[in-house]
């Protein structure tokens, strides 16, 4: 009787520590997210900026820079930085979750199976990345089309770089993430919060191919040694720089798409972006602001994982301290 009690009882605690491991991932995820986005941020605003603008207002980084700078003051660099931070938090908290909750059901799997290695194979990594993917586009598209239209601040004239609303009066205050989500949906509808949802499915190859990558190199490193947070740091940053180079297309024409207006719905769709990309600038145009682009995810990705590490690790010695600290019934 007292076995089976204590089988009864075993379970549900496992799948309670399981259940705050994967939330202590998410958080570190999101943790991570926050500061690495923060240190990074102007060189997505350069990235999507450059995404978005026509053929003929290309210009180098540097003096895409020196415009923004000139016009909107360096607060320019950050501009839509509040829904950005939401969104990667949120983004990096689903994402990490549904990764965690679906490696422990492998790893299960695999010790129901007396598998040799509990570690995820290639294809389980990449299930689990399409998994995790899927889910965050779906939740967090919103956010980011609302991001995006803050950071591009697009103008009637596509022949220049985007400006914002205040290029006659630079005092004129910026729209606020309300404000934009608010005149979106007025002008638009709320199916507007879904545009590019298509290549952002598309791009959840992005994140499958970045922890593959990453989780195997590690796998790889960890058979010789511990990782240390400069092996972390590499190891994400090489999964970044390889996942980003593969999808940056895909990555220009969502940009695109959320900053298309409601008068230009008939070439909102991902082929006609494509196809009008290609006939207006070539190839070369899906590739503009790949510098920036490519930096940013590179550094971006190396500083989450290195967070995160940072931050997991330290939850898990909070967590542990906590029940000790606990008073006995």
């Amino acid at each position: 009787m007292s076995t089976v009690q204590s089988k009864k009882t075993t379970a549900p605690a496992t799948s309670a520590v399981q259940q705050g491991d994967n939330i202590a991932h998410a958080l570190a995820g999101a943790g991570g997210g926050l500061l690495s986005m923060t240190l990074t941020y102007p060189l997505i605003t350069l990235s999507t900026r450059a995404q978005v603008e026509s053929n003929k207002a290309k210009s180098s980084t540097y003096d895409a820079a020196r415009r923004i700078i000139q016009r909107e003051g360096v607060t320019g660099l950050y501009s839509g930085l509040d829904s950005a931070l939401f969104g990667i938090s949120v983004t990096n908290f689903v994402y990490y979750y549904w990764y965690e909750w679906t490696r422990a059901f492998y790893e299960r799997a695999a010790v129901r199976s007396s598998r040799a290695s509990k570690k995820l194979t290639t294809i389980e990594s990449m299930i689990a990345g399409a998994i995790a993917g899927s889910a965050t586009v779906l939740i967090t598209n919103p956010i980011w089309v609302v991001n995006t239209r803050m950071t591009a601040q697009q103008s009637n004239d596509n022949d220049t770089l985007p400006k914002s609303n205040d290029d006659i009066s630079s005092k004129r205050s910026k729209p606020s993430t309300l404000g934009t989500l608010l005149k979106l949906l007025r002008t638009e509808g709320p199916q507007a919060l879904f545009a590019g949802v298509l290549p952002a499915l598309v791009l959840v190859i992005n994140p499958i191919l970045q922890y593959t990558i990453f989780e195997q190199l590690r796998n790889v490193l960890e058979k010789r040694r511990k990782a240390t947070a400069r092996d972390v740091f590499l190891l994400g940053a090489i999964g970044k720089l390889l996942a980003t180079s593969i999808t940056y297309p895909y990555i220009t024409i969502k940009s695109r798409m959320h900053v298309a207006n409601d008068k230009e719905k008939a070439d909102r769709g991902m082929w006609a972006v494509t196809k009008n990309a290609l006939r207006d600038e070539g190839w070369s145009g899906l590739y503009q602001g790949i510098g920036p682009k490519v930096t940013q995810s590179v550094l971006t990705a190396a500083f989450l994982f290195a967070f995160k590490d940072a931050l997991y690790d330290a939850s898990v010695k909070l967590r542990q301290r906590v029940p000790a600290q606990l008073p006995r019934k």
